[in-house]
């Protein structure tokens, strides 16, 4: 007798992206959602002078989005800072089972909430803390990022330059003496 996959798991198929691919593109439609199971990826935009602003990282169990709305264009674009295994599904067709689908809608809230938290202490981060505060919110945020990504991505999320994280990494390593 063959099981019969649960609505949740019949929704999603697995995605590899290699080291330097992007999995959303800025001011592409949101069409595909994406829970990383293996790796690690950065959520970016550009400035005006088009440079690269790294405005959000993805670890294992972390749910991917550009948005928060299915179908509407992607307000960063998201690349695979790691080789990347992630369960992805239709975006829209995961949001149609909220409500309906106690699992969907129970995981769905729950990375909806940790996305939004991450977002308010970004940006609480960039406004009112000083370079040491920002590289100590940093490791409790994502501990075990540290060594897995270049520091100048680190840099540029803190909204910091790649000197200053260096001086509150050793000012953060002589603190912890």
């Amino acid at each position: 007798m063959s099981v019969k996959p649960t609505i949740n798991e019949s929704l999603h198929s697995l995605q590899n992206l290699k080291k330097g691919e992007l999995f959303l593109q800025f001011g592409k439609p949101c069409t595909t959602i994406g829970m990383l199971k293996k790796g690690v990826m950065r959520g970016f935009v550009y400035d005006n002078e088009g440079e690269e602003i790294t405005t959000h990282f993805y670890q294992e169990g972390d749910m991917v989005i550009g948005s928060f709305i299915p179908k509407t264009n992607a307000a960063m674009s998201v690349e695979a800072l790691e080789d990347c295994e992630l369960t992805t599904a239709d975006y829209a067709e995961v949001v149609s089972w909220v409500n309906r689908d106690r699992e969907i809608t129970e995981v769905i809230t729950a990375q909806f909430q940790k996305l939004n938290n991450q977002l308010q202490s970004r940006l609480v981060t960039l406004l009112n803390l000083n370079s040491l505060e920002k590289y100590e919110l940093f490791l409790d945020e994502f501990p075990s990022l540290i060594n897995r990504i270049p520091h100048y991505y680190i840099a540029n999320y803190l909204g910091i330059t790649p000197t200053q994280l260096s001086r509150a990494r050793k000012q953060f390593i002589d603190k912890c003496k």
